[in-house]
């Protein structure tokens, strides 16, 4: 590919913005412009890279391209902080986390390079953040993927315990006797989305079928333990949540069913000051929490 950082500049300005108009506006160039160095770039790597639907998507022969794009973005930027500190604006450093990390111990580990750093942060679950990673959309990801993305490093972070919690009283009406499979057939469930395995991974253990679960969707992590506290259902807990928890608004009533959900950092292999104070923070915190970190 011969290609140059207007076209990988534009490339990254669409997808971010969703449309060549709006890409033209964040670029201070026409739409003709743009889509000129659209076309260009596409003709030397010999593949559409782009959907022109609205929102603009980036194919899978764009998801390599984008990657670059960003990974020389972020290079040049870097260096021009090295020649121009005065000069240059806070760094954007893009990571996907899973909410529940973000919920309990990444959000304070990052909370101190607020003040030097522009944080744009994703929200997915640890076994979707990868697949951010893997497209260009974000520098680093706490995934479960202990596979690396290609051009990635992965580091090992420990495991996040999750234990099924419930009201009192929802255990008192759904659950008085305990977690026998008849009543876990017939207790409302609270699932994050619709991705969210934890739940049903549970009660694969009790039930021959999950097909005809009641079951409440909560896709925040925050609302989905106030959910469990409200009744709505019971739900898997992140052990480090509970601690927070109003004493005696949810409680766990089995403690043996709990749920370990390893979960790794994978980055860029690029040498990059920014991503580097990211890494460290996160990987620190994280040993510092998390169950079994090394």
């Amino acid at each position: 590919m011969d290609v140059d950082l207007a076209q990988l500049r534009t490339l990254v300005a669409v997808v971010d913005e969703g449309t060549l108009e709006a890409a033209a506006r964040k670029l201070h160039v026409t739409p003709s412009a743009v889509s000129q160095r659209l076309r260009a770039l596409e003709e030397a790597a010999g593949r559409v890279l782009v959907r022109r639907g609205r929102p603009a998507t980036v194919t899978a022969a764009g998801e390599p391209v984008l990657r670059l794009a960003r990974q020389v973005g972020l290079l040049v930027a870097d260096t021009g902080r090295t020649l121009d500190p005065a000069g240059a604006g806070a760094p954007v450093v893009p990571l996907a986390l899973n909410a529940d990390s973000m919920a309990t111990w990444a959000l304070p580990a990052l909370a101190p390079l607020a003040g030097e750093l522009r944080l744009d942060l994703h929200s997915a679950d640890q076994s979707r953040t990868s697949a951010l990673l893997r497209d260009g959309t974000v520098m680093g990801a706490v995934t479960s993927d202990a596979e690396p993305v290609a051009g990635c490093r992965v580091t090992p972070l420990g495991t996040m315990r999750y234990l099924p919690c419930a009201a009192p009283g929802f255990l008192d009406r759904w659950l008085p006797d305990g977690p026998d499979p008849a009543a876990l057939a017939r207790a409302p469930v609270v699932v994050f989305d619709r991705s969210d395995d934890l739940q049903h991974a549970y009660l694969r253990r009790h039930l021959p079928s999950t097909a005809d679960l009641p079951v409440h969707h909560v896709p925040s992590s925050a609302d989905f333990l106030t959910a469990v506290a409200l009744g709505f259902g019971w739900g898997m807990l992140p052990e480090l949540q509970l601690g927070a928890v109003a004493s005696g608004a949810v409680r766990p009533f089995d403690p043996a069913g709990a749920v370990d959900v390893a979960l790794h950092w994978q980055r860029w292999r690029l040498d990059s000051a920014p991503l580097d104070r990211v890494a460290e923070a996160l990987v620190r915190s994280a040993r510092a929490r998390l169950r079994g970190a090394r």
